[in-house]
């Protein structure tokens, strides 16, 4: 795939979905956005054996939230897409490798104006690099220990797209986020 096809388009199509997650119509990426439509997208979280997370810088020819820090990986549900093939191709598109076997769901988020009206499922990896950055996708890309993360999303929520703050106070609420149970699972490496 060139770079080229990578560059989202205003014409991409969208699922258009109703409140319950379920396909509604399909409508032009510009459309989309300009109305605040429902819609579909992935957030990946990878995390390496040290316990740290990637976080992506996203790249400033970004047409949404550009120069933000963000997840490892993320992405738009494509039209006729399901949510893990999605998860599948962004981790490879953005990140440059193939994603491990450890791919996996971790939870949902609710569409709501912080994830730009998305429906958003989040998945979690382990994977310790390399990573080869999309050059038109991310500008920067660096580990971070989760209680510096934390530390620096209370002292500059600007820095970061408006999604990460939704999926870290989730992964809270499950008693995850910063917590063993997110950073070491055995069986899944």
């Amino acid at each position: 795939m060139s770079d080229q096809n990578l560059v989202p388009k205003p014409d991409d199509l969208f699922d258009v979905v109703d409140e319950l997650d379920r396909v509604i119509a399909v409508r032009p990426r510009r459309e989309v956005h300009a109305l605040g439509l429902l819609h579909r997208a992935v957030h990946v979280l990878v995390f390496n054996d040290a316990g740290q997370l990637f976080l992506q810088k996203r790249s400033m020819k970004k047409d949404r939230q550009p120069g933000l820090w963000d997840s490892s990986a993320s992405g738009h549900v494509d039209h006729g897409e399901d949510y893990d093939t999605a998860a599948i191709r962004e981790f490879e598109e953005e990140l440059g490798v193939k994603p491990p076997s450890n791919l996996t769901r971790w939870f949902k988020v609710e569409a709501r104006p912080e994830t730009d009206h998305e429906f958003v499922w989040v998945y979690r990896a382990y994977h310790n690099g390399p990573f080869r950055l999309h050059p038109i996708e991310i500008d920067d890309g660096a580990w971070f220990m989760p209680d510096h993360i934390e530390k620096w999303l209370a002292e500059r929520p600007q820095d970061f797209a408006s999604a990460v703050p939704v999926i870290l106070a989730h992964a809270r609420t499950l008693g995850q986020w910063p917590g063993c149970d997110l950073l070491h699972w055995p069986s899944q490496r």
